[in-house]
């Protein structure tokens, strides 16, 4: 067995050689959804609580009126987690906003 399988190299710096995973400090991506069935500050704070528990997410702003929530995270989402998010808060994601 080789020492050498990790792929860290000897002064501790790691390599997984997959572009793009990276996360470069300062870089956010803001996506907005349309999330249906929102009415008032309370359902706004109940979608965004459960949104801002998914790892990369920095800020959630959920509006009852326009049924948008604007989230900013430190890369893409996956919009399967982001629809589990809603539906545990009792709404339905419609998809990204236009």
């Amino acid at each position: 067995m080789t020492e050498n399988s990790s792929c860290c190299t000897p002064e501790g710096s790691c390599h997984s050689g997959t572009a793009g995973t990276a996360e470069v400090e300062g870089v956010t991506v803001t996506t907005t959804y349309q999330v249906t069935g929102m009415t008032c500050g309370h359902c706004e704070g109940a979608v965004s609580s459960e949104i801002s528990e998914i790892p990369g997410v920095s800020a959630v702003q959920a509006v009852a009126a326009t049924g948008l929530v604007t989230v900013t995270s430190k890369a893409p989402l996956d919009e399967e987690a982001v629809r589990a998010a809603v539906d545990e808060a009792g709404y339905e994601l419609v998809g990204r906003a236009a």
